[in-house]
């Protein structure tokens, strides 16, 4: 089998010869091939040309393409500081007073320049594997994520509280500019759409909370990937163990999972349900940890996955820029050899 069929059959829950591997590595890609963030997030071919480059040093499976984490607020209008060799971030959001939500002009991310840069990056993935490795199109934050950006995270938490139907409408908004970005993506040939809702999880708000604000805008995400035929991936930081089961009301087809998951726990919960993506700890394990370690942690996440066709190899988020080079072959290598029980 190759690299796009393994990680279909995780999608399918149907068996595959090996363990599939989707690495969410896009810093340490861009580090390994020679070039800065700012480098990576500006040139299409420079994004193509280190993913590539990864898969044929590590011979893994699917490729998560991953840029900016701060790309579809960018697009919206939210100051961006762009970090010469860490991921755009946001500091300040562009809405306030948060009633002005009735007065934003409908979105149209199509016309940001790093949308298209992500695009183009995408396309020519797929066109020089065709569908022998799998492309993961991410799709960057999801409604809630992006809705906190726009507003500032502080003033964000507050609006959940003070002024929840306008906070409604904001998500309204943001939901239309994913979506949009899903659209967009669906035309590159990717596999796979994703997104990060990452302030979303009980470690910020309570899972009442995420039912309300998240959940809902999250399943339209969902189903606007489906309204495509491609399937879904959801990554949502910090430990989810309490929102499991409102997660799969999502319709999404994989969970990506932060290493703070019960990961047992998730596959109680998800076996034949869904698909599970992670979980290893991207920092204290694969980023600081020894090739003991690694090997150790490996093993024992794949024995819970042992007779669970539903699973995808992966750290619980992003491996850091200066993550050892052995310490990813030792997390693969460990994978390859490792035998399931169908």
């Amino acid at each position: 089998m190759n690299g796009y069929q393994r990680v279909n059959a995780a999608l399918q829950s149907e068996p595959s010869d090996q363990v599939p591997i989707m690495l969410h590595n896009f810093m340490l890609s861009a580090r390994e091939s020679g070039y800065t963030m700012e480098q990576f997030r500006n040139d299409p071919e420079v994004i193509a040309e280190s993913f590539i480059r990864s898969v044929e040093t590590y011979q893994y499976d699917g490729i998560l393409v991953d840029i900016d984490t701060a790309t579809l607020a960018g697009a919206l209008g939210v100051p961006i500081e762009f970090m010469e060799d860490d991921p755009a971030t946001s500091f300040l959001g562009c809405l306030d007073p948060l009633k002005d939500v009735a007065k934003l002009p409908s979105p149209d991310i199509g016309a940001y320049k790093h949308i298209q840069i992500w695009l183009e990056a995408v396309a020519k993935l797929k066109s020089h594997f065709g569908d022998e490795i799998f492309i993961r199109g991410n799709c960057d934050q999801a409604p809630f994520s992006l809705a906190s950006m726009m507003r500032s995270p502080q003033e964000w938490f507050m609006d959940l509280i003070r002024a929840p139907e306008l906070a409604l409408d904001l998500l309204e908004y943001c939901t239309d500019a994913v979506c949009q970005f899903v659209a967009l993506m669906s035309q590159t040939g990717a596999h796979m759409i994703s997104n990060g809702d990452s302030p979303a999880g009980p470690e910020l708000i309570s899972p009442e909370m995420y039912r309300k604000f998240a959940l809902p805008f999250e399943k339209r995400v969902v189903e606007a990937a489906h309204k495509y035929e491609l399937p879904y991936a959801l990554h949502i930081c910090g430990n989810t163990g309490a929102i499991l089961d409102d997660m799969l009301n999502t319709g999404a087809d994989a969970f990506e999972l932060d290493y703070k998951t019960d990961i047992q726990l998730a596959q109680e919960t998800y076996a034949g349900k869904a698909t599970l993506i992670g979980n290893i700890d991207p920092v204290g394990v694969l980023q600081q940890g020894s090739p003991e370690l690694i090997a150790t942690t490996t093993r024992k996440l794949l024995e819970v996955f042992v007779d669970t066709p539903g699973f995808i190899l992966n750290a619980g988020c992003a491996i850091p820029a200066d993550t050892p080079h052995e310490n990813i072959k030792t997390m693969i290598d460990t994978a390859r050899n490792f035998k399931r029980s169908f």
